[in-house]
């Protein structure tokens, strides 16, 4: 796929900067827990020779696809078909009960986004898919119609942050009893026309939110990241580092959350010495999160909503 070599990984030198450490030793171990286009796991291998890279991908296209760009890697890489929630079963099953590095990439890969035919993107007719795995599970056509109203405008409103909820379910539950929805096209005229004149004249395409909410309903995206992120904090070993890239405010809370829990003393206030089963597991290697720079948004424009957190793992659990 000519993408492979065209396409710019998101704030790829930051990342690799961040993992640096826990990667330079014979034997470490860095799991790509998004793999994609895997243009992250190249850099990865290609940086850090001394490392072996464990890669998954709920996409079996994806999997193929950056399983040609790695095999010049040979052994070093070993790619698994699996959601990144996952992750403890897959350690598991290698026979990796600890791992130096991780990194995640949350979201659409850009290889989905550039394929009309996956439904992902508002800005071309497409069957509205949208699901990672194309093998299994309900499309975001069988969710606008069959999903209740009320069910429709909570996955709209919590997961898309979409003010016209209700004004946009009304108009999908009308039109659905017409004619059920099988492309994207229908359901962006659909929006706008339900849309009042100010609320299209902010924040880019007035799709944008509903197609994120239903893209995250499909894929079951945030109850991954609720599960992927302290599992992957909890297969570091100590001196491991855990790298994170979102793309929208629900997922960079879920990592701000873990991450920040993980670097707190739980103490109960007063103690005169913090005991060894209270303090900090982790420690912060971001302020806040980092934002991309101009440049690195003018490289690849797909990172100019990217949110990147780090931190190292500086204790076990104490049971």
């Amino acid at each position: 796929m000519s993408g492979n070599t065209r396409h710019v990984p998101v704030m790829l030198q930051r990342c690799l900067d961040m993992l640096a450490p826990a990667l330079a030793e014979p034997g470490a171990v860095v799991v790509d827990c998004t793999l994609g286009l895997g243009g992250h796991s190249e850099a990865l291998l290609a940086t850090f020779p001394a490392a072996r890279l464990v890669a998954l991908d709920r996409d079996p296209v994806a999997l193929r696809l950056a399983g040609e760009r790695l095999a010049p890697y040979g052994e070093r890489a070993t790619l698994v078909h699996a959601v990144y929630d996952e992750l403890p079963e897959v350690l598991d099953r290698l026979g990796l009960p600890r791992v130096q590095g991780v990194l995640f990439d949350l979201g659409v890969s850009s290889m989905q986004l550039d394929e009309a035919e996956r439904g992902f993107a508002y800005a071309q007719d497409a069957p509205l898919d949208m699901r990672m795995n194309q093998t299994t599970g309900i499309s975001a056509a069988d969710v606008l119609n069959t999903y209740a109203p009320g069910d429709l405008v909570r996955i709209l409103r919590s997961y898309g942050e979409e003010k016209q909820a209700k004004r946009i379910v009304e108009a999908v539950v009308r039109e659905r009893a017409k004619e059920p929805f099988t492309n994207s096209a229908r359901l962006v005229e659909l929006i706008r026309d339900a849309l009042p004149q100010a609320a299209k004249r902010t924040g880019g395409n007035p799709a944008k939110r509903t197609f994120q909410a239903l893209r995250i309903e499909v894929n079951a995206e945030l109850a991954s990241v609720e599960r992927a992120i302290p599992a992957a904090v909890k297969s570091l070993a100590v001196g491991g580092r855990i790298a994170v890239l979102s793309y929208q405010s629900l997922e960079d809370r879920i990592v701000k959350q873990v991450l920040a829990a993980g670097a707190a003393n739980t103490a109960p206030p007063g103690l005169p010495v913090v005991p060894e089963r209270y303090q900090p597991r982790l420690q912060l290697l971001t302020r806040g999160a980092e934002l991309p720079t101009e440049e690195e948004v003018a490289e690849n424009r797909r990172a100019a909503p990217a949110r990147l957190r780090g931190a190292q793992r500086i204790r076990e659990d104490i049971a």
